[in-house]
């Protein structure tokens, strides 16, 4: 069974940058597709970006292009979301998934999710 753990989320102001890890464990994270998604107070859960299996291939939400990027170390077991330029709208609890097919896009294509950590941007 394959657990994922977030962190470094936390309390920023806009414009500031933070770096979200995902750490995987129980499974070997070059076989999954890893993804973030985030969920705003009363909004639906949407996708951030996603990563392949070799980190060879990533995408990103069109509306955060720019801003933030993900990365892979599979050495570490490790899925990273940089996020760059903060804004007050990026504040949301983000969530870190993984799924065995090649491609995610959507939630439900995903098997094993993390908790989520908490970002919340200041104005």
């Amino acid at each position: 069974q394959v657990q994922l753990v977030e962190s470094g989320g936390g309390l920023v102001q806009a414009g500031d940058s933070l770096r979200l890890s995902c750490a995987a464990s129980g499974g070997v994270l070059s076989m999954l597709t890893m993804g973030w998604f985030r969920q705003a107070p009363g909004k639906e859960r949407e996708l951030v970006a996603t990563t392949s299996h070799s980190g060879g291939r990533t995408y990103s939400a069109d509306s955060l292009k720019g801003r933030f990027s993900i990365s892979r170390d599979n050495a570490k077991n490790t899925v990273y979301l940089q996020m760059n330029s903060l804004k007050p709208e990026d504040t949301a609890v983000y969530y870190c998934a993984a799924t065995v097919r090649w491609e995610g896009r959507l939630r439900n294509e995903y098997d094993y999710w993390g908790q989520g950590t908490q970002v919340t941007v200041s104005s």
